[in-house]
C-alpha cells in the first residue's frame, strides 16, 4: 500500500519561537552556563531538552534563580511584576516575549490608560493569558473563554470596554465570543489588527486546506502547546476523521490509522522541523510514501533579539 502524506506549509517554527530560542543560545553563548529560563522558553520537550543540555536551567519561578545569572522570560510573556522583581534584585534578565504578544500587553494598557476595563479571549491558566492579564492590576482585566462566560460577565460599565485575545486561539471559535460580545456590548472597543497572530492564523487556514484530502491528521506538537492543540481541533472541525497530537514518532497510533491512505500532516509553532521529519520517516519504515506540500501562505518575518545580546559581553 502507498500512502499519500499531505504537509501542510506553513507548519512549524514562527518567527517569535525562532527568536526566543535564539535568546537563550545568545545568552549562553555570551555569559555562559547555567542561564536561567522562566517557565519553558517555548512549549515543546525537544526544544526545552536540547537547551537544557547546553546549560540551560528552567524553572517556573523568579525565586528559583540565583541574583547572579542571568535570566530569560519565556516567549510567553509575564505579568508585569516578574521583571520589577528581577530590577528590585538588580539581576540581569532577557525578555524573549514574542513581540506579537508585547503588542497585546501595550493594547490592554492603552485601552485601561483610555478608562476602558478589559475583557481578554483566552485560555485560564496558560502562560500568555497570566501574562497579559498581569499587565494590569487585579480585576482590571476579565477573562472569558467560551460564548457562555460571556453572558456571565459582571462588568463596571457596558459601555466603557475593550478587549484583546490570546495569540493562539482558534481562528473560528473567537469570531463566536467576538460575536457574543459585541452583541451584548455594542460599544466594546477591539483591537486596531487581529491580535490572533499571523503564524495560528496561518497553520489553521492550512490545515482547512488539507482536511478534505486526508482520512487522519497528525499534528506534530506538544501537549501543552495551544496552537498545537488549536491545530487538532481545527482539523477535526473540517472533517478529518481522525486528528491526534503526537510530540514524537513514537506516539502515533498505528492501529488508529489502519489502513488508511491519506493522512495530513503539520505542527504547531513551537515544533521544530526535525520533527515532522522523524514523523515522515516512521511512515516511510512502514511501506511506499508520496509526500505532496500544499503550501497556502508564505512567511518572511523575522524578529531582532534584544539589543543587550547584541553587545560584546
Amino acid at each position: 500500500m502507498t500512502r499519500k502524506i499531505f504537509l501542510a506549509a506553513p507548519r512549524g517554527f514562527c518567527a517569535g519561537v525562532d527568536r526566543a530560542i535564539k535568546i537563550v543560545e545568545m545568552a549562553l553563548e555570551k555569559w555562559g552556563a547555567p542561564v536561567y529560563v522562566r517557565h519553558e522558553i517555548v512549549h515543546n520537550k525537544f526544544v526545552v531538552d536540547n537547551l537544557r543540555d547546553k546549560g540551560a536551567v528552567f524553572v517556573e519561578e523568579l525565586d528559583e534563580c540565583p541574583n547572579d545569572r542571568p535570566v530569560i522570560f519565556s516567549a510567553h510573556g509575564v505579568p508585569k511584576s516578574v521583571p520589577a522583581e528581577a530590577e528590585n534584585r538588580n539581576m540581569i534578565f532577557v525578555d524573549a516575549t514574542c513581540p506579537l504578544v508585547s503588542k497585546v500587553h501595550i493594547e490592554a494598557e492603552r485601552h485601561s490608560g483610555n478608562g476602558l476595563q478589559m475583557v481578554m479571549i483566552g485560555h485560564k491558566g496558560h502562560p500568555e493569558t497570566i501574562g497579559t492579564m498581569g499587565q494590569l492590576p487585579e480585576g482590571e482585566v476579565l477573562l472569558v473563554e467560551t460564548v457562555e462566560d460571556v453572558a456571565d460577565l459582571d462588568v463596571r460599565d457596558p459601555d466603557s470596554l475593550a478587549y484583546v485575545t490570546q495569540t493562539t486561539l482558534s481562528i473560528d471559535d473567537t469570531a463566536d465570543i467576538v460575536a457574543a460580545l459585541q452583541n451584548r456590548f455594542p460599544k466594546i472597543v477591539g483591537p486596531h489588527k487581529e491580535d490572533i497572530c499571523y503564524a495560528t492564523t496561518n497553520r489553521q487556514m492550512a490545515v482547512k486546506a488539507i482536511a478534505g484530502k486526508v482520512d487522519a491528521l497528525l499534528v506534530v506538537g506538544a501537549p501543552n502547546s495551544s496552537n498545537s492543540k488549536r491545530l487538532v481541533e481545527v482539523g477535526a472541525k473540517a472533517g478529518c476523521k481522525y486528528a491526534q497530537l503526537v510530540q514524537r514518532a513514537d506516539d502515533i497510533d498505528w492501529n488508529a490509522l489502519g489502513d488508511m491512505q491519506n493522512i495530513g500532516i503539520t505542527a504547531g509553532a513551537s515544533a521544530p522541523e526535525v520533527l515532522v521529519n522523524e514523523v515522515i520517516d516512521a511512515f516511510r519504515a512502514k511501506g511506499e510514501v508520496e509526500v505532496e506540500i500544499v503550501e497556502t501562505a508564505q512567511e518572511n518575518v523575522n524578529f531582532k533579539v534584544p539589543r543587550v545580546l547584541r553587545e560584546p559581553a
